[in-house]
């Protein structure tokens, strides 16, 4: 149960989130003296809160008393059942290729990358090309965006959106030299109408927004990515209390990580794939500076892959550094006026690490 569904006014219901306490577990050792100075409330008002948080957490219990565990299954039904999960074609075969034939729909995935290097334009790119039907290769659902830094750009997401039905048709005229004929009924208008966009402006708001997911995704059933660019940005400014900063943020990455094993498990016609964008830092290790993704190795954890893009000379390049099943390589690409495409370089070969 959520704190939101809990009866108090929504001046407390929002230092709550604020604070970092967003679901009742939360709220379990918490004692109501520091609560309220967290909370900035008098002792009585978080005695109260607490009271009515641990009811909510007796009735979930009392609700679920008679159900039975579920969730077991052999590792050979994993293995089957992993060869047939869908991935999102990133319009790069060089980047496909790195990633396995693409972005594995029901896993949460990272990339980071500095300035310039062409997140915003690879987000877009997913939000268009998770549109791509079954017929041609796609995964034929619709995308949620949520911007936290106003990069988003709808010009930009429309001549993507018409580049990739240019590739669809092209497919399409492959495909009827072989006597299978697809028909393409599909225009940028539709593209762009099954991209929800959400523009957040705080870390209170990217929170609240997070914790919707679950209803807004179980009411468009057709949602099969949620892109967040960047997850970091209200996390790295103006942010003293570290403590809170990694509650805040390990609840989040909680809630993330539900989502996709919820929306690809429970439902098993609808897979869900969280794509997370995230800004880079340096660390000093082995006596040099390296580049690497912002909030430090705590936050690793919260992701299935991490991709860190990089620049290599005036080369774009994707490394993949975490994997459970890939091997670590890089791939170069090209960001286009088409979108993200193969690198126009004549060494394209893809580099073991």
């Amino acid at each position: 149960m959520e704190v939101g569904r809990l009866p108090i006014s929504a001046t407390l219901r929002g230092k709550l989130i604020s604070s970092g306490y967003t679901t009742l577990s939360s709220l379990a050792s918490v004692s109501p003296s520091n609560l309220a100075r967290e909370l900035e409330i008098s002792n009585n008002e978080a005695f109260e809160v607490l009271k009515l948080a641990s009811h909510g957490r007796g009735l979930d219990r009392s609700e679920g008393s008679g159900a039975i565990v579920n969730g077991a299954e052999t590792a050979w039904d994993m293995l089957h059942k992993e060869q047939f999960i869908p991935r999102i074609t990133t319009s790069c075969a060089d980047l496909d290729n790195l990633l396995g034939g693409g972005i594995n729909v029901s896993e949460v995935t990272e990339i980071g990358g500095v300035p310039g290097i062409g997140k915003t334009q690879l987000g877009i790119q997913l939000a268009v090309n998770v549109q791509i039907p079954g017929a041609f290769g796609g995964v034929g659902g619709k995308a949620v965006y949520i911007d936290t830094e106003g990069s988003f750009m709808v010009e930009r997401a429309l001549q993507i959106a018409e580049a990739c039905i240019e590739d669809m048709s092209d497919y399409s005229v492959l495909l009827k030299k072989n006597a299978i004929p697809h028909q393409i009924q599909i225009e940028p208008k539709n593209i762009l109408e099954n991209i929800f966009y959400f523009r957040v402006c705080s870390y209170t708001e990217q929170i609240a927004l997070i914790n919707y997911l679950d209803k807004f995704i179980t009411e468009h059933k057709d949602v099969k990515v949620v892109i967040v660019d960047s997850v970091t940005f209200h996390f790295r400014q103006n942010f003293d209390d570290l403590a809170l900063r990694t509650r805040l943020l390990s609840e989040m990455a909680l809630k993330l990580m539900k989502l996709a094993k919820k929306f690809s498990l429970a439902v098993r016609i609808n897979h869900l794939v969280v794509v997370l964008f995230n800004q880079v830092t340096t660390k000093f290790a082995e006596g040099s500076f390296q580049l690497t993704l912002a909030l430090g190795d705590s936050w690793s954890h919260s992701c299935t892959n991490r991709i860190i893009l990089y620049w290599n000379g005036d080369e774009r390049y994707a490394y993949l550094e975490k994997s459970p099943s890939l091997q670590s390589a890089s791939a170069p690409y090209s960001v286009t006026c088409r979108g993200i495409r193969n690198s126009t370089s004549s060494n394209k070969r893809t580099k073991m690490m």
